[in-house]
């Protein structure tokens, strides 16, 4: 396997003449050479540190797939997510350190993003226009505007795009969306979602020299320069507004995105967030306690509730959805399984996952067998060319709630939107948000 030493040499001397890559084993040209181009799928996973060293360990299993190179600008995150390829399919991917090279290699069919949230429409919009089809962890973007240009970039290069919302491919949330739209509570017009976690404090960083085995410019990429301070990297991103969009988009997005479809709603006509930094008194920018509320037409509303650092959970659950409905109410509980309800809360129906091993809060995801669903999707959609169950604008309508919420949160009051297209409508402060600055020479375009 991978000498760690030699691997750090190499890093730090390529890094610092602002190389593109490494290289271990095998190269791409090589793999195609081994086993039939064609007949599998070749991959390349960026960011791999958590959730994408989980992808790209179930990309490995998949039939029709290929992992052919890994892209982290961090040492120790490249060779792990070498290392978790290796261990499935015994051989050892590509490691690369800059995602452009990724984009320059004619034998990558596909990306899958699992780099930090600004990272995610810029990165996506490359590979679109370098040919290659795109799996995107949400939020497909940093921030509403970067959503449409991913769907203009994937309209004009033809190229599917999966975004991460793996529960519109689990068969018994498809079940139970369907079961909703049969009529099974009656007309459903108020959704309820909540995510509950104890996170501790981040505290405040201080800023020090980069570490040696970390490309700060590169992971920072399109998002105007910041010092390097020592809270920020692996995860603590999440909660700084140049570079991550806190739990709404985190973690939230999956619940919004099963409520609007269970809801069968686009955009909001309102949008009202309430909460703010409230538990410790350290780094964190977004908010840790917030409640965001949405109104759609057809007299239908949806709130979501999140408690980044108390998670008493809420039926049994640290994350879930619940559906109102005239005759009754349907749980979610965070997996592939629902249980109906009668307005005098007896139960109507169960629908459990029996081997479910999944735990809901892992962050780095939902667990392999739920995932594999939603890759494999995106696999037989790149075979078939077809669109897959989270295609690019079920995504982006979905993220853009969760946008939408930290708008009216910063700006502190409520927005009015259009319900056509979600823009804000009156105020001209609010959309100002709608897109972002980025560093000189970065900027995303189709």
């Amino acid at each position: 396997m991978i000498n760690k030493e030699n691997t750090r040499r190499d890093f730090i001397k390529k890094a610092a003449l602002g190389s593109a890559g490494i290289t271990f084993g095998l190269s791409p040209r090589s793999y195609s050479n081994v086993i039939g181009a064609n007949e599998k799928i070749n991959v390349a996973v960026m960011g791999v540190n958590g959730r994408g060293s989980s992808l790209a360990k179930n990309f490995s299993r998949q039939d029709n797939a290929r992992v052919i190179s890994i892209c982290d600008v961090e040492e120790d995150a490249l060779a792990k997510g070498v290392d978790s390829v290796f261990q499935i399919t015994n051989n050892e991917p590509e490691a690369i350190i800059d995602i452009h090279e990724v984009m320059d290699d004619k034998n990558v069919d596909a990306v899958v993003i699992a780099a930090p949230d600004h990272w995610h429409a810029p990165a996506s919009i490359l590979a679109c226009q370098a040919g290659k089809h795109v799996y995107v962890e949400k939020p497909l973007g940093h921030n509403p505007r970067e959503g449409e240009l991913l769907i203009e970039a994937a309209q004009k290069y033809n190229r599917i795009v999966q975004v991460g919302s793996q529960r519109r491919s689990w068969p018994r949330m498809i079940q139970c969306m369907e079961e909703i739209k049969s009529g099974i509570i009656g007309r459903v017009y108020f959704a309820n979602g909540w995510y509950a976690n104890t996170r501790s404090s981040i505290g405040i960083g201080n800023q020090i020299q980069v570490p040696s085995n970390l490309n700060y410019g590169l992971w920072q990429g399109p998002a105007p320069r910041l010092p390097y301070q020592d809270n920020l990297i692996h995860y603590n991103w999440h909660w700084f507004w140049n570079w991550g969009t806190g739990e709404a988009l985190n973690n939230g997005n999956h619940e919004m995105d099963l409520m609007r479809w269970g809801l069968e709603v686009d955009y909001p006509t309102r949008v009202n967030s309430t909460g703010g930094i409230y538990h410790y008194k350290d780094d964190w920018q977004t908010a840790d306690t917030q409640i965001i509320g949405y109104d759609f037409e057809g007299k239908k509303s949806m709130v979501w509730e999140g408690r980044s650092r108390n998670g008493r959970p809420i039926e049994g659950s640290g994350r879930g959805v619940k559906f109102h409905g005239e005759n009754g109410t349907i749980v979610i509980t965070g997996g592939d399984s629902y249980i109906v309800y009668d307005n005098n809360n007896k139960i109507v129906k169960e629908v459990q996952d029996s081997s479910q091993s999944s735990n809901a809060m892992d962050t780095t995801g939902p667990g392999d067998r739920l995932d594999s669903y939603h890759i494999a999707n995106f696999l037989e959609s790149i075979s078939n060319n077809s669109n897959p169950t989270a295609e690019v604008g079920i995504g982006h309508k979905s993220v853009l709630l969760g946008h939408l919420g930290n708008i009216a949160h910063r700006i502190g009051r409520s927005l009015q939107c259009d319900p056509k297209d979600g823009r804000i409508l009156g105020d001209s402060e609010a959309m100002k948000l709608w897109g972002r600055e980025y560093e000189k020479g970065w900027e995303p375009s189709v």
